[in-house]
């Protein structure tokens, strides 16, 4: 009786075309209500557009680069190093638990003249290498490589710390759910979730770290203030577009994919139920012989 048969309620997933308008007015929304920062995603991209990989230096900047790099005592450094990790080891041998006796004072006072002796050297290897990086310049292609060295440093740990993460808690959650007899279609849920949020927090937390650092990589190019809060402003913002970029990348494929198993689901369902449909009339078809 169809009086009497419960409605069958379905949901209608979007078209790939309408879901794709969707995602569009969304991001357009998004764009018009935070002006700041989609102006600073487009401005980042813009600077990887125009900056690319820097400026070449010219014969004349290349002579004075490499003459200043080449005074660097490299071989000073090394011994002084050395020393200093000898008197180090030295010093704690000599050393006890809680107390320190006359052949550890003198160790120790071996061991802060050969650290200060290091740090003197260092120092002074550090300012005769911003002396260099002074005459190629920050838009170089010395100082582009060196920024990008950087920040691809700091995105790679993020990503290992991510993928190690997810790695542990793929483990920690199947022991669990074979605990609550849960579905593997929650557990998948579940995982997914799980490592969307670890590469979020990994790539977000190498991104402050870089910019925290970038600051003293601008400095050491002695550039004239203008520039450097140019550089570092651009540099910054190309950083956030493209830690961005990855981010929107991996939640749309991560999107995709529910959505194109929704599909599937959807598509069998309306199957079956068009058969249950039909089933009655087959059934119930009178039989002569």
């Amino acid at each position: 009786n169809k009086m009497n048969s419960p409605p069958n309620h379905q949901i209608a997933l979007p078209s790939v075309a309408d879901a794709g308008s969707i995602v569009v007015k969304g991001v357009t929304s998004f764009a018009k209500r935070h002006k700041v920062i989609s102006g600073s995603y487009l401005f980042g991209l813009l600077f990887l557009f125009l900056v690319g990989s820097g400026s070449k230096l010219t014969i004349d900047q290349k002579r004075q680069y490499n003459a200043i790099m080449n005074t660097i005592d490299l071989g000073a450094e090394y011994e002084a190093s050395t020393e200093y990790a000898h008197t180090y080891h030295v010093y704690q041998a000599s050393k006890g638990w809680f107390t320190c006796d006359g052949l550890c004072q003198r160790n120790k006072r071996r061991m802060e003249r050969a650290k200060a002796t290091l740090d003197d050297i260092r120092a002074e290897g550090h300012a005769r290498m911003s002396d260099a990086k002074s005459v190629a310049g920050l838009f170089s292609e010395v100082g582009v490589e060196e920024v990008k060295d950087s920040f691809w440093e700091y995105f790679n740990a993020g990503k290992k710390f991510a993928k190690r993460q997810s790695m542990w808690d793929a483990m920690f959650m199947g022991i669990r759910s074979m605990g609550r007899d849960e579905s593997m279609i929650e557990y998948v849920l579940k995982i997914l979730l799980q490592v969307l949020i670890n590469f979020s927090l990994g790539l977000i937390v190498a991104l402050f770290v870089f910019i925290f650092g970038l600051w003293n990589i601008v400095r050491s190019y002695q550039s004239d203030p203008l520039t450097a809060l140019a550089f570092f402003v651009g540099a910054t913002c190309a950083a956030f577009s493209f830690v961005s970029s990855y981010l929107f990348l991996l939640y749309g494929a991560a999107a995709g994919s529910l959505y194109g198993m929704a599909k599937v689901v959807e598509t069998n369902a309306r199957i079956e139920g068009g058969g249950a449909r039909r089933r009655p009339n087959v059934q119930h078809r009178p039989h002569y012989y």
